[in-house]
């Protein structure tokens, strides 16, 4: 990949078997937070309404989708089927994206933000 100066770039130069993920997270996440901006954080997209609700990315074998950790513990035992990192699940490309576990979480968290003014990183 390039190094993207805007999320479309960014996506654009993703793997075409990436692209279409890439993809349909961004639109998921435009739907949950229709006013958030989106910008370029260390390299990756993330979408900002009052701070940083979640960043997602794409890498050789999987897509990331981050919304920090306190965001994904309600929903531990739906995700127990996915590799996880502290505040992070992956998703491979051989597989649908799990659309409804995604929405949960990101209202999850953008309510938290909205309402909590929860911090990006706890």
């Amino acid at each position: 990949m390039i190094k993207a100066k805007t999320v479309e770039e960014y996506i654009n130069s993703a793997p075409e078997f990436a692209q279409e993920k890439l993809k349909e997270i961004r639109s998921l996440l435009k739907t949950v937070a229709p006013d958030a901006t989106e910008e370029l954080k260390w390299g990756q997209p993330v979408f900002i309404e009052n701070r940083i609700l979640f960043s997602y990315a794409a890498f050789k074998k999987h897509l990331r989708f981050m919304p920090t950790g306190p965001s994904l513990e309600p929903f531990n035992e739906e995700l127990s089927g996915f590799n996880r990192g502290k505040d992070t699940v992956q998703f491979e490309y051989d597989k649908p994206l799990p659309v409804d576990l995604i929405r949960k979480i990101a209202t999850y968290r953008y309510k938290d933000v909205i309402e909590n003014d929860a911090k990006w990183m706890y």
